[in-house]
């Protein structure tokens, strides 16, 4: 799997590692939901014993294997421009307009 970003997007999460360390994590919450559920980005220390690696041109990107299934072969993220969120898609899917970053790392200075 591969994720393609925009100018906005690489801006927007240069900004949330702050200087520091960290693994975007694209992942779906889907308990409750009818349909193919939330799709959000957790900003992690380090990966999990599950997650794979997503080749990326900038950044670290990962998926659990058990949530590999909900996504293509090629994501783009595009950074919405009044918004601090971004648009997840595929060639043939549109994942959500309104997906953001949720900062999960430990032990960081995360003022801004």
């Amino acid at each position: 799997m591969r994720v393609e970003f925009d100018s906005m997007a690489k801006e927007r999460l240069e900004k949330a590692l702050n200087g520091q360390p960290g693994y975007f994590k694209l992942i779906t919450e889907n308990e409750g939901c009818a349909t193919g559920g939330i799709f959000n980005i957790l900003l992690l220390s380090e990966a999990g014993a599950t997650d794979k690696p997503l080749d990326s041109e900038a950044f670290s990107f990962l998926v659990d294997a058990q949530q590999e299934i909900y996504f293509e072969q090629t994501l783009r993220l595009k950074g919405h421009p009044t918004f601090p969120s971004f648009r997840l898609s595929s060639d043939s899917m549109l994942y959500s307009d309104h997906v953001i970053i949720k900062d999960r790392r430990e032990n960081l200075n995360k003022a801004v």
